[in-house]
């Protein structure tokens, strides 16, 4: 067995992370150990404690337990777990443990709500995937939904220097380690306790005279644990934090997560986000910013990774460091609010295209008056359907640019 398996958390105090579940006086934990317990679903990425925290309370609830993974389960698993609901086995009620269970199909689920509904089964159901958008409603509806979360570094160390203090005693042996070594495992896992501790366990039998230097804790991580999933929540997620990180002018977060992404190998969705960001959250306020971005979006497409990185670093930049105005994307969107909710209204006479005005047309004529024969090519006339008469969906933004234009149209409209 894996080290992180032989030395698995016996009780919900030694678990380490998760403390806005396991902490004192959390809900979820006062739940756990009570002898009501409700059908669950954890949601967290791998290496979190999930399966961990299930096995404790299997054993703490003295049901009888379960284990599905969802990768390779059949229908005749559940069917088997069904069975045993009106037997002996079953007298103090079924857990069932379903690890994966994005994994099952509809049918695999369905076949469990009758059980789950009755409370012959009581399931508790593991995902690393997003519940709401890979688990049918049926079964989210009788579930409670609790999120893992990625364990910092601070609170997987302690679970560190156990693994080590497990290995000197299977090992016979002292088992020396440099602080920047520990460091090292605990940041590179990306916040998955399994992963830090079976890399202690690589560390303790491959170290020379079991010295555990830095440079051993690296050849054996190799990489960072940059979780990533072109289809997952880490996706958008990081997407949405690229450009909330430039929308607050914090350039150095917004390259860290550029960086993410490109690391991931991904250049297309962070070029896609830099052209709306520059629209969206920079927009007028520095307007020549949108076709630099888009020829940094260019270059970056013609050079590839990895010297895409350089022109989307500038873009990134660019971005974060100009000023800010969203005043286009909020007239657009309120302009679209009226005509989805079907302000329309007739064109004014004026904008209709010139055609026969039809007998006993008492509007004869279309009367537009040309801006370019007036003073400041400019003239007052109405042009917007009478249902939006004087409706004002564009303002005017507080920055050197917007406010320019608006000293200009204050002017031609004085003049």
């Amino acid at each position: 067995m894996p080290l992180a398996d032989r030395i698995r958390p016996e009780s919900l105090d030694d678990i380490v992370g998760q403390r806005h579940l396991l902490g004192d006086n959390q809900p979820f934990k006062s739940i756990v150990n009570s002898k009501y317990l409700p059908n669950m679903i954890f949601y967290g990425p791998s290496g979190t404690g999930k399966t961990t925290v299930a096995k404790i309370i299997a054993k703490k609830s003295n049901m009888k337990l379960h284990y599905i993974n969802g990768t390779n389960a059949s229908l005749s698993d559940i069917k088997d777990v069904i069975s045993d609901t009106n037997t002996i086995f079953g007298q103090n009620g079924i857990l069932l443990y379903l690890d994966e269970i994005q994994y099952l199909n509809k049918k695999q689920q369905q076949s469990l709500l009758e059980y789950i509904e009755n409370g012959s089964i009581t399931l508790i159901a593991s995902t690393t995937e997003n519940p709401y958008f890979y688990i049918y409603n049926a079964i989210l509806s009788r579930c409670t939904v609790f999120e893992f979360k990625p364990v910092s570094h601070n609170d997987i160390m302690p679970a560190i220097k156990r693994a080590f203090s497990y290995m000197e005693k299977e090992l016979n042996t002292s088992i020396n380690y440099d602080n920047d070594a520990l460091n090292h495992i605990a940041y590179s896992c990306g916040g998955d306790v399994r992963k830090a501790i079976n890399t202690v366990e690589l560390c303790a039998i491959s170290a020379k005279n079991f010295h555990v230097d830095l440079e051993l804790a690296r050849k054996l991580t190799q990489r960072n644990g940059n979780k990533y999933d072109r289809q997952g929540d880490e996706h958008y997620d990081l997407l949405s934090a690229l450009q909330k990180s430039i929308r607050g002018s914090d350039e150095n977060a917004a390259l860290h997560y550029l960086a993410r992404l490109l690391d991931a190998g991904n250049i297309i969705s962070p070029c896609r986000r830099l052209l709306v960001i520059a629209c969206e959250d920079i927009g007028l306020a520095y307007p020549n910013v949108i076709p630099i971005v888009k020829s940094c979006v260019d270059i970056a497409f013609q050079l590839g990774l990895p010297e895409a990185r350089i022109p989307l670093a500038n873009a990134v930049i660019l971005l974060a460091t100009s000023p800010k105005s969203n005043s286009a994307y909020c007239a657009i969107n309120e302009a679209l609010d009226d005509v989805k909710n079907g302000k329309i209204g007739e064109f004014p006479r004026c904008l209709q295209n010139m055609h026969f005005d039809g007998e006993g047309n008492k509007n004869i004529g279309q009367n537009y008056k040309y801006p370019h024969n007036f003073n400041n090519h400019f003239v007052k006339q109405q042009y917007m359907p009478d249902i939006l008469k004087n409706k004002c969906y564009y303002k005017f933004g507080n920055n050197k640019a917007e406010q320019l234009a608006l000293k200009y149209r204050n002017k031609i409209l004085e003049d």
